[in-house]
């Protein structure tokens, strides 16, 4: 075992180049809906409003399509 602490080999500040930075291609890529304040009061959760879509897209004559407009 060394005979120094990790802290003697952190910086007190360290200084990154972000112009040289690369999106990450392995990181899902995260949509962010938002939902108007009426509205979220009423679905809590984002399974609540799944729920709710879906029992719509029954309704709907040929739901299949709804991911093609």
């Amino acid at each position: 075992m060394s005979d120094h602490t990790e802290t003697e080999d952190l910086l007190s500040e360290y200084n990154f180049d972000y112009s040289k930075a690369k999106p990450n291609r392995f990181a899902l890529k995260v949509v962010n809906i938002t939902l108007d304040e009426d509205v979220a009061k009423v679905f809590t959760s984002s399974e609540a409003v799944n729920k709710a879509l879906r029992a719509i897209l029954t309704a709907l004559p040929d739901s299949r399509m709804i991911g093609h407009i």
